[in-house]
């Protein structure tokens, strides 16, 4: 979901606030900047491959065309520019398509590196005299050109469009007087040389007209992305429902993280149908925001736009979700998947005692990470697409409303699957599977589809997952485990409070502060 018609200001909030950013309006979020950073990154490839292709194809010209003329096989002083030409778009290829770079820096540097280009254009076009009798008219260049190309890819400040524009337009008669003071080419006074190459002044003049106008459609992106108080910046990640994109409160510069609900989600409904999907999702946000664990993500706000985009305000997390963490350090030790899912438990158990169940306990959903000076503190995300087991039975969740089917395959419990009434005991299956993962760095049953999966899940028992891991798995660690994973919700434990109590009595290699803030300095300086 990508545009400014998507995002709208929210229904009854203050009005958006104003700012600038290191020298940049406000009109160019970071993470457009970014895009244009790797967008020039792509032309000074184009560029370096141009300094290739356009000396070796004049020797050919030459060639073709006067094969008796030594000058097509001999080095030549134009090449030394070509070289340093090729070598200077070369390096800001690799320095900018490094995605740790500051893209406001990189953008500076390709308005330096465009008048560089151009300096190198006006010495290699104006080194030989030009024929006898040619004549001293006005041309477009392709300094003029490339000015033009700058001003609508590589995104600027009309200011700074105009100073380094200026600057590469000069760099024809540059070379023009270099070559009347060599003694190549005489053209009478140095006004013939800026006279003939008048057009790519010009041409500077639209590029700023250019830049003006892409500044105003930034500018409105800006205003579309603004969420009641909250101000969006960088994408941080893309899901099925939406976007997840980190944003500031404008009057407290608290960093927080944006979700966005697609409105393709209600697109379909009827107009009533929409309304109530509506309400049920101001419900469960309410039910949600009430919830008050540290282990579960904390929602600051929640609203719906104009064009019925839904978002939920979170706290802004330090660290990587579970699904991260095993597929890129594999699986985890028993002693720290115990001191995990105690820690979900605890979210879990506050949220069962209010008659919430989460339905979509995955390891995507779960983070860990630091919170002040506590490693691998866990939260649980994604409380807003849950659903309360105290309503009639014909109220689903948003993401039911909306005709999705809640949940993920690879962790659904069998009762969800058939449709059936679920309460808290649907999660604890879920965090069942959610272990298996951890321990093994697999999912608990396998299938080419989801249709596969679920029938596993209803079906099959699962293998121990000692059997599936090259770790230890203490022997009471994984009977809770496939006790988690019982098909009738009756055979696993009763509550997320006393799963919780059960993980503490199991006997297992000490993981604390001590482990957790050991193993994150390794991980981050790894």
């Amino acid at each position: 979901m990508t545009g400014s018609g998507l995002i709208g200001p929210p229904l009854g909030t203050t009005p958006a606030g104003s700012g600038r950013t290191r020298g940049y309006p406000r009109e160019f979020p970071t993470d457009l900047l970014r895009e244009a950073s790797q967008r020039l990154a792509i032309i000074s490839l184009v560029g370096a491959v141009l300094w290739v292709i356009g000396p070796l194809m004049a020797r050919v010209a030459l060639w073709s065309m006067a094969p008796d003329d030594p000058r097509w096989r001999s080095p030549h002083p134009t090449d030394a520019v070509a070289a340093a030409s090729i070598l200077l778009s070369l390096a800001l290829f690799f320095y900018a398509r490094r995605s740790d770079r500051d893209p406001r820096f990189i953008l500076d540097l390709g308005l330096a590196y465009m008048v560089l280009a151009a300096a190198g254009v006006g010495l290699v076009m104006h080194w030989e005299p030009p024929p006898a009798g040619f004549p001293m008219v006005p041309v477009i260049s392709w300094i003029g050109a490339v000015v033009l190309m700058f001003a609508a890819i590589v995104p600027s400040t009309p200011g700074k469009t105009l100073v380094a524009g200026l600057i590469a337009a000069s760099m024809n008669p540059l070379g023009m007087l270099i070559a009347k003071a060599r003694g190549t080419w005489d053209f009478g006074s140095a006004g013939n040389a800026f006279l003939m190459h008048y057009p790519d002044y010009v041409l500077v003049g639209i590029a700023v007209v250019i830049s003006h106008v892409v500044t105003q459609l930034g500018q409105q992106v800006a205003k579309a992305r603004e969420m009641g108080s909250y101000q969006l910046g960088d994408l941080l990640g893309r899901g099925g429902m939406g976007e997840v994109y980190k944003a500031t409160h404008r009057m407290l510069a608290r960093p927080a993280a944006i979700k966005l609900i697609r409105p393709e989600m209600l697109a379909a409904l009827s107009g009533e149908s929409a309304q109530l999907a509506v309400r049920r999702f101001r419900r469960e946000a309410e039910a949600a925001a009430n919830l008050r664990s540290p282990h579960t993500v904390e929602l600051y706000d929640f609203g719906v736009t104009e064009d019925r985009t839904l978002y939920f305000v979170m706290e802004l997390l330090d660290g990587m979700d579970l699904e991260s963490l095993v597929r890129t350090h594999g699986p985890v030790p028993a002693s720290r998947v115990i001191h995990i899912l105690r820690q979900v438990c605890e979210s879990l158990a506050e949220a069962h005692a209010s008659g919430l169940v989460h339905r979509d306990i995955k390891p995507a959903n779960i983070h860990v990470g630091r919170l002040g000076l506590t490693h691998d503190f866990v939260k649980v995300l994604d409380f807003g697409l849950v659903k309360s087991v105290a309503g009639p039975a014909r109220e689903d969740t948003l993401g039911t409303a909306a005709g999705l089917t809640p949940g993920t395959p690879a962790y659904m419990a069998p009762e969800m699957a058939l449709g059936d009434e679920v309460d808290g005991r649907a999660d604890l299956y879920a965090l069942g599977c959610v272990a298996y993962f951890l321990l093994t760095g697999q999912v608990v049953f396998e299938g080419d589809n989801a249709l596969q999966m679920v029938a596993k899940h209803l079906r099959e028992a699962p293998v121990p997952p000692s059997r599936r891991t090259s770790l230890p798995v203490p022997p009471a660690l994984e009977a809770l485990v496939l006790a988690c994973l019982a098909k009738a919700p009756a055979d696993r434990p009763r509550s997320a409070a006393e799963l919780g109590r059960a993980l503490a009595d199991i006997q297992a290699e000490p993981w604390g502060e001590e482990q957790a803030s050991r193993w994150w300095g390794a991980t981050r300086f790894a």
